[in-house]
């Protein structure tokens, strides 16, 4: 338990022992300062409860706190505001059980398994700026959930098994109509057959043929009879899928491990469409499949909605499997693998109608029991500086990989090459870059859009992944110098300063920060949080000469409050999926 925590729960024994009950206490933050570190306000909803005037309630409950040795400059404010200020024995206290575990102030929420879906990229195209805030936000909620006591899957769900394969295909067969795949007489091994496709070449085919597509009716409706052939797994075009799917994968793999993510669950839609059959006899055993026009659906209005809710589209009147059936099947393919209490969905905010016709056909059909949590974690746009989604200069859409280079050229300017070694500035550089767009991605809330401004969010200095780097390096070499001078950094004795006694109040809000990020699913305080433990220590730091120090006591403590403060930083960066480098 938390130490927060834990004195909140001994308020409100303290509460009980001044003739009071409380279900919940909250113990927030002041909004005056100059009156006290903390405020409770309880005593305005027991007035109500007992019938008494709130400041009277305030008083007999402020009688019971100054008792307590960890309370001072007891006070009322207004009708009944209690204002307090914790003494610098318990916060030292409080501090030195942080020294050697941070999981001290951390409130562990109880065990529930969750899967996340959180990649959604497309196989044969490239990665766009609009994977990166699924890939971010999805891989951050799996850490921080970790970290507060879930078990937690990734799932990559990539696109694999829709029209776009089919383009792609009838693409290749445009330009190589000699290959095996496409001769019906083929009797050999696929497996053994080159394929002179790369997946640069897998990049440049996809736009290629999805502009053929819109132009030519004929060349669309062959890629139509080609995705139902691959789908059905008629020989030669499903190897032919299966190749592309591997040469793709391999390099989807490499850009999420550029930006520090990673999956449990490699499936695609394809894996999913394993459980059709079965997701076909469910909804035709319950009366729920119905024919529209040539296609099969699912109605998923109810009489109380207050817009249109259109049916979700299960078989295509070609009899090719739709984009929304793969999600229910996907559903009951984690039912029966992994059986968890909850599945998120981290996909871009205009997919909301998507998910909301997902999840009431999946609670029509009982896909899983009504306690098992399905939600869409939506989110918003990152855009240029016209408002817009960030695009190429030349208006097109802006691969991953160039936007990591775009950012990594900004940085890798910033590199100190005084202290950087130029062979290791290249590999510093993408790593700063990397912190500089995850960074910039968390600070708004999640569902919000934000401009991001290349220049802004790689300077070292203000609110950015730089920054932050950079100070939480100092911390390190700090520390590291200490330990070669076997100086102490393992208990603090006292404090000097008002910036130290800020650091320790934030230190506490920890917690709070941790489980409000969860429950919000969104990242921005946490990103918010860093930035100010991390700003009120850089005061610190250049308010006093903590190597130098002649007072030991003072100077152990300094140290051992500068171990807890980076502590903190790596375990927050590490939630965020932000590496840091030995040095900048």
């Amino acid at each position: 338990m938390s130490i927060i925590k834990s004195l909140t729960e001994d308020l409100k024994e303290i509460v009980k022992n001044a003739g009071y009950e409380v279900e919940e206490l909250l113990l927030q933050p002041s909004s005056r300062p100059d009156l006290g570190q903390y405020q409770i306000n309880d005593a305005m909803n027991l007035a109500k409860k007992y019938g008494k005037n709130p400041r009277t309630i305030a008083e007999d409950i402020v009688k019971e706190l100054e008792c307590d040795r960890r309370f001072t400059n007891l006070n009322i404010a207004g009708p009944g505001f209690i204002n307090i200020t914790l003494t610098d024995e318990f916060l030292i206290d409080s501090l030195n059980k942080l020294t050697n575990n941070l999981d001290e102030n951390i409130d562990k929420l109880k065990y529930k398994k969750v899967i996340i879906d959180y990649g959604g990229a497309n196989v044969a195209k490239a990665l766009h700026v609009g994977h990166l805030r699924s890939a971010n936000i999805g891989e951050a909620l799996k850490r921080l959930a970790r970290l507060l006591g879930y078990e937690v899957l990734g799932d990559a769900h990539l696109g694999d098994y829709g029209r776009p394969l089919g383009l792609v295909i009838k693409e290749i067969k445009e330009m190589y109509p000699d290959l095996p795949y496409f001769d019906e007489f083929y009797t050999g091994s696929y497996e053994e057959l080159d394929l002179p496709i790369t997946n640069e070449d897998l990049e440049k085919i996809y736009p290629l043929a999805s502009q053929k597509g819109k132009e030519d009716e004929e060349y669309l409706e062959d890629a139509r009879k080609i995705t139902l052939k691959f789908q059905n797994h008629e020989r030669g075009y499903y190897e032919l899928w299966k190749k592309i799917v591997d040469i793709s994968k391999e390099d989807i793999k490499k850009v999420y491990d550029e930006l520090n993510v990673s999956f449990e669950i490699w499936n695609g839609e394809s894996d999913e469409m394993e459980y059709f059959e079965d997701l076909i006899d469910i909804y035709q055993s319950k009366g729920l499949l119905t024919e529209s026009e040539g296609a099969k659906v699912i109605e998923v209005a109810k009489e109380d909605d207050n817009s249109p809710m259109p049916p979700l589209l299960i078989i295509k009147t070609n009899g090719s499997k739709s984009y929304d059936s793969t999600d229910l099947a996907a559903i009951i393919e984690r039912k029966k693998n992994y059986n968890p209490d909850e599945m998120w969905y981290v996909v871009d905010g205009r997919q909301e109608l998507h998910f909301e016709q997902v999840f009431r056909a999946a609670r029509r059909a009982k896909l899983v029991e009504d306690n098992v949590v399905l939600e869409h974690i939506g989110f918003g746009t990152m855009n240029g500086s016209d408002g817009k989604p960030f695009k190429t200069r030349d208006g097109g859409v802006m691969s991953l990989k160039s936007l990591i280079d775009l950012v990594n050229e900004e940085t890798l300017k910033r590199i100190n090459s005084e202290t950087v070694a130029e062979e290791e500035k290249a590999e510093i550089a993408k790593t700063v870059a990397i912190a500089a767009l995850k960074y910039a991605d968390f600070l708004p809330y999640r569902g919000t859009d934000y401009i991001f401004e290349v220049e802004k969010f790689a300077e070292i200095e203000g609110k950015t992944g730089p920054y932050l780097l950079y100070s939480t390096i100092r911390m390190k070499s700090l520390l590291t110098k200490a330990t070669n001078l076997e100086l102490k950094q393992d208990k603090i004795f006292e404090f000097k300063t008002e910036t130290e006694k800020e650091i320790a109040l934030t230190i506490l809000r920890l917690p709070v920060i941790l489980n409000r990020s969860l429950d919000t699913k969104s990242l921005n305080d946490i990103a918010e949080y860093l930035y100010k433990i991390t700003s009120l220590y850089n005061k610190f730091y250049s308010e006093n000469k903590i190597l130098t120090e002649e007072n030991i006591n003072l100077q152990t403590s300094w140290l051992t409050l500068t171990k807890i403060v980076y502590d903190i930083n790596i375990t927050l960066l590490n939630v965020l999926g932000i590496k840091v480098p030995k040095k900048m």
